[in-house]
Parts: C-alpha cells; sequence; structure tokens
C-alpha cells in the first residue's frame, strides 16, 4: 500500500520502548543485495532480545522483492522493522503477543559523484550509546544526537571514540590506512556487524592486502593515511578530514580508489565500470 496508509497501533511495543531490531537493505535490478547476510543478521538479532521473526527466509525474500517490484523504482533502499508487538504499556514481556513486521520501499539515491571524487570531512564524539551497539535495534537516539551535530558542523559524518578508542560512525562503519595496512576495530558488543564492511574485508583479503582487525586510537586516527565509511547506503565513501585534520593530503587515497572499483564490480558487475 502506499506509505500514507500505512497505520501501526499507539500500544506498538517498538513506538513505547524502542522494542525492535531493523535491517536497511539495497536492491536493484530485480534483487535484494546480501539478501542471506542481511536477514542472517535480522535473525540473529531478533533472537538476542527474544522476538519472533514471524515468516521463515523464503517468506521474508518473497515479501521484500513483492514491495520492490510494485515500488517501481530501478534502485531502492528497502527498510525492515520488526517490533515485539502490540500490548498495554508494562515493562515485562507480554504473553501471547505477535511481532509487528513493517516494510517500507523508497527510491535509492547514491550520493553525487562529486561527493566520492573530493571525500567528505567527519567529527569524533564521545560514545554514549548503550553496551550492546551490536544490536541493530531500533533505539538510535544517540546516534540521531550525534549525526545532528556533524549536520551542525557541516561535516557528513560523527565517529564515536569511546576511552579513546575509535569504534564507528553513527551510521557508517570505519577503515583506515595505516602504515599501508588496512585496520577496522575488531568486532565487539559496541560495534555493529556491517554487512559492507564484512565485504570490504573479504576483498580486500582476496587481493592479497595485509588486513588487520584491531584496536584504532584517535591520535592514530588524525595520522592515517587514509580513512573512509562503508555501509549500504554510501558503498565506501573516503574521509578527507578528521576534526579539521587533514588526513594525507586531503584527497582520496588510492586505496580506497581501489576498493572501491572492487566493491562497484561487485554490486553492479564489472560492465557498469567499462561503459563508464
Amino acid at each position: 500500500m502506499p506509505l500514507s496508509r500505512a497505520k501501526v497501533s499507539v500500544e506498538d511495543r517498538g513506538y513505547q520502548f524502542g522494542d525492535g531490531v531493523y535491517e536497511v537493505l539495497r536492491a536493484r535490478r530485480g534483487r535484494i543485495l546480501f539478501w542471506r547476510e542481511h536477514h542472517h543478521r535480522l535473525e540473529e538479532n531478533a533472537r538476542a532480545i527474544g522476538i519472533s521473526l514471524v515468516y521463515p527466509p523464503a517468506k521474508w525474500e518473497q515479501i521484500l522483492n513483492t514491495a520492490f517490484r510494485k515500488s517501481g523504482f530501478s534502485e531502492a533502499r528497502i527498510y525492515v522493522q520488526l517490533t515485539r508487538g502490540v500490548a498495554p504499556r508494562a515493562h515485562g514481556f507480554p504473553t501471547r503477543i505477535r511481532s509487528t513486521v513493517l516494510a517500507t520501499v523508497r527510491r535509492h539515491q547514491p550520493l553525487a559523484r562529486t561527493v566520492r571524487t573530493r571525500g567528505v570531512a567527519v567529527i569524533t564524539v564521545d560514545d554514549q550509546r548503550w553496551g550492546r551497539c551490536d544490536l541493530k535495534t531500533i533505539n538510535l537516539l544517540p546516534n540521531v544526537l550525534a549525526k545532528q551535530q556533524a549536520r551542525m558542523k557541516k561535516v557528513f559524518e560523527a565517529v564515536f571514540i569511546h576511552a579513546g578508542r575509535v569504534m564507528e560512525g553513527a551510521t557508517s562503519n570505519l577503515f583506515a590506512v595505516v602504515d599501508q595496512i588496512l585496520v577496522t576495530p575488531s568486532l565487539a558488543p559496541n560495534l555493529l556487524p556491517g554487512i559492507t564492511r564484512d565485504q570490504i574485508l573479504q576483498l580486500a583479503r582476496e587481493a592479497s592486502w595485509v588486513v588487520q582487525e584491531r584496536e584504532i586510537l584517535r591520535d592514530e586516527l588524525y595520522k592515517a593515511q587514509e580513512v573512509f565509511l562503508t555501509g549500504t547506503t554510501i558503498d565506501l565513501l573516503p574521509v578527507v578530514k578528521v576534526d579539521g585534520r587533514k588526513i594525507g593530503d586531503g584527497r582520496p587515497g588510492s586505496r580506497v580508489q581501489q576498493l572501491d572499483r572492487l566493491y562497484q564490480d561487485l554490486i553492479h558487475g564489472p560492465s557498469r565500470r567499462a561503459r563508464e
């Protein structure tokens, strides 16, 4: 149905408590990118907080593909939200409750080419989120506040720092090239296991790069040769300034450009790059 006609009860626990999980997916040319990986993460997150997935994997895929097809968009952004369901407001889990499933489809607008070729600036902010950021829950107020700080500073992203250590962006994962080694923070309860992050790690290892998943200190980030962000809706995005400090020579580096070409070939196919 049109998004304007969709309705959810005011007693839905997602609205009352933020009691739910979500995924953001990309779809193009009739298929959802990395569907299995996204579904696996949704399943793991729902299980971690005790919510039923309602449908088997094949049914989920059918629902989302049908929504994508009916949207008429050639390239789309699909948002999936799963909450515990509707019940009178009480903190404990209600019994005999059915999960609420919501999926919306919007046209995907890729970032302008000039943004990618010039790179973006980011700021660092103190990490004030809860301790299980590995779960993709709908409790996103700290991320919203961090993103607003970035907007007020007229930069693209806010990067969370915990005890001097780099975590991730408010809406992205982060990589850096340090001493010619590709590094990214190790997975932990305060870091989301990003789908694009995993694909980039795999591509880099297949290209025989030296890759490390380890702690990155803020001072080390300032001195990195290259920095870039990854995410479902941004792909790979070069960072040329952190807290007003120039990264490298202030231009996107060769490593991120090479990885971006590999990633674009993965999601679009080599023929597209040949045409461009």
